[in-house]
């Protein structure tokens, strides 16, 4: 098999890679059931690094034309054309970038699927997901619940639900939001598919294009991405030790006029930082003075090993201009895709007719599930379980990056979540080390897809640290250490008169 690499061409080398392999498959040349060559033999072969490889086979597996079978490598699945369109060379593709919407061009930045992608390959210890860890998973419970329902309640199990949510999960959710120090009805909650389908509800009821949204900074780039693509200019207020500064919180505020201001005060993702209590009260202050609704993303205050609870933003706002967000999806499972949204009723009322349109209700065997699930007390037995696992892990990340002996290198631990928020020094950027890490089989999200402009977060990198095994976290800051080595010494000579000191997170 001859491949060749054209280093001036404008094609990226591993499209180069996959559009002969693929030719070469409709062809004939090679066969089904052909065995490609493996990553490492490929890219020692064509002088490339293993992430294009990587990349090059993950293509030709999502176009159906090989299949990846662990012990045996990347096989040929599909069979040369034959007939009428035999030489499909006499066609050109359609261009689907003319057809696309404008409101979802956000800069083609591929860079976290491509990060997942490479998550799939074998010997990779990710850090980069924010998952749970599967092996946590209350499996047991489940299916004792699961198979009780179905004797108990049947066929009702498969039917629709109510558009807002099953009654009796809402109402569960409600006595878990008083628990929290939050006096919420039944009433005022609704059932989604995950707090990501409440931030798409929320930007598609109140932005227009050319709105504000004010957010901290660094902050979830998956909230960047929603508001984005609903035409929203996304400004974004650095934060501290003690969260969001409110101080020029408001100077914005008066500049832009924002729709409103979104917020994860407790163990923010990226930086694990939670907003104080004087904070909370100063942005609720601003938020009453000007006349702007919160929207408040909490997925992780149950994840807390360390320090004390602090009530939410809803819990302290007795006016209502806090729409809530959260999930089971960091707590229990991602797959279940059951989050919630405690609002107004004016808000559920227009959410309530997005859902109708789009996918009519969470699925009900989840909802049901859930119900039982919090009803029978073993939702806190469960966080119990998982705070335990959770700690240690963090302890052990934390334990292993305090071995790195490269001057700048400076990591938060944070009292709960998911993530460490490590900062590096300024000639060691993500450029670089992200591919690096790769290679030595280690992967985590670097820090520029958290900032709006993605400008800035160049020397940052966010690791998760519940998803991976326990026995290879050490193994997986070992490898990304070494990775930092390398892209260190790259960069040697240049940086011999820099001082260096801890920093704190901003």
């Amino acid at each position: 098999m001859r491949i060749n690499i054209n280093r001036n061409s404008d094609t990226p080398v591993y499209l180069q890679i996959k559009n002969q392999i693929r030719d070469m498959i409709i062809s004939g040349e090679l066969p089904s059931g052909y065995v490609l060559p493996s990553e490492r033999s490929l890219c020692g072969q064509l002088n490339v690094n293993r992430t294009t490889v990587v990349k090059a086979y993950l293509e030709l597996k999502s176009d159906g034309l090989a299949e990846g079978h662990v012990g045996k490598g990347t096989i040929v699945t599909a069979k040369p054309f034959k007939g009428r369109f035999n030489n499909i060379r006499q066609f050109n593709p359609i261009p689907w970038y003319q057809f696309f919407s404008e409101s979802l061009d956000l800069g083609d930045n591929h860079i976290i699927s491509d990060i997942m992608d490479i998550n799939c390959t074998e010997d990779i210890i990710s850090f980069s997901g924010g998952f749970p860890a599967p092996e946590l998973y209350p499996l047991e419970d489940f299916e004792r619940i699961q198979e009780k329902l179905f004797r108990t309640c049947g066929r009702q199990l498969l039917l629709h639900s109510p558009v807002e949510g099953l009654q009796s999960l809402r109402a569960g959710i409600s006595s878990l939001m008083k628990s929290r120090n939050a006096d919420v009805s039944t009433k005022d909650v609704m059932i989604v598919s995950g707090s990501q389908q409440a931030l798409d509800y929320i930007a598609r009821v109140f932005i227009k294009p050319g709105d504000t949204v004010i957010l901290e900074e660094p902050s979830f780039f998956g909230a960047i991405q929603i508001f984005r693509s609903a035409g929203a200019k996304v400004i974004g207020v650095p934060v501290d030790s003690q969260g969001m500064k409110t101080d020029i919180l408001e100077s914005l505020i008066q500049r832009y006029k924002p729709k409103f201001i979104y917020t994860l005060p407790t163990f923010q993702n990226p930086s694990g930082i939670v907003m104080s209590l004087e904070r909370r009260y100063e942005l609720l202050d601003l938020s009453y003075k000007y006349h702007i609704p919160i929207v408040e993303d909490d997925p992780y205050s149950d994840l807390r090993y360390a320090g004390k609870a602090l009530p939410s933003l809803k819990a302290l706002d007795p006016y209502e201009h806090v729409i809530y967000l959260s999930t089971f999806s960091k707590a229990l499972s991602l797959g279940l895709r059951v989050g919630w949204v405690v609002a107004p009723q004016q808000v559920i009322r227009k959410f309530a007719y997005l859902k109708q349109m789009t996918d009519m209700h969470v699925n009900t065997p989840g909802q049901y599930i859930l119900s039982e699930f919090l009803s029978q007390g073993c939702y806190d037995k469960h966080l119990s379980k998982i705070l335990k696992d959770y700690s240690k892990k963090r302890d052990l990340m934390n334990d292993a990056l305090k071995s790195c002996k490269i001057p700048g290198v400076f990591c938060e631990k944070p009292e709960g979540g998911f993530y460490i928020w490590c900062r590096l020094p300024e000639y060691i950027t993500n450029n670089r080390l992200v591919s690096k890490a790769a290679e030595k089989g280690v992967v985590y999200l670097p820090g520029e897809i958290f900032y709006p402009d993605g400008t800035q977060g160049e020397n940052f990198m966010r690791l998760n640290f519940t998803f991976t095994d326990t026995g290879k976290i050490a193994e997986g800051i070992k490898r990304l250490m070494n990775a930092l080595t390398e892209v260190a010494a790259m960069n040697s000579a240049n940086t011999r008169d820099i001082s260096y000191s801890r920093r704190p997170i901003v």
